[in-house]
């Protein structure tokens, strides 16, 4: 069953929400790539206490505030579901290099999520 693994928090200033969520909550954040595509991956937890992770991204019109990730096992699979239950694929699947496959998606209400599909390989 497809289940929450990863959330994006969207911001103005990324570098002043990182310090905010550090200060405040204690997460652990780490900067992962350059320029206007940069993105702060987000550690929420440990091995005593797991969370879910996420990551911090600068503000972008097509992403509502905060985004969650479902993690499924087939992204082109779970984009027809969605649209089969009358959610739409609102950018279809595409590589996070390193990471795997992600598609973003809206459901009969018009919230946003994401599929992603862990694969290393990706390119």
């Amino acid at each position: 069953m497809p289940r929450v693994v990863h959330f994006e928090i969207m911001a103005d200033d990324p570098d002043r929400a990182t310090k905010f969520y550090e200060q405040v909550f204690g997460w652990k954040t780490r900067r992962w790539g350059d320029g206007a595509q940069s993105y702060w991956l987000m550690t929420t937890g440990d091995d005593s206490e797991p969370g879910i992770n996420g990551g911090i991204m600068r503000r972008d019109a097509r992403f509502p505030p905060v985004v969650n990730t479902l993690g499924v096992d087939d992204v082109d699979a779970y984009c027809e579901k969605v649209t089969a239950g009358g959610g739409k694929v609102t950018m279809p699947r595409f590589a996070v290099p390193g990471a795997g496959w992600v598609a973003y998606c809206e459901d009969t209400e018009g919230n946003a999520f994401g599929v992603f599909k862990s694969d290393p390989a990706a390119k």
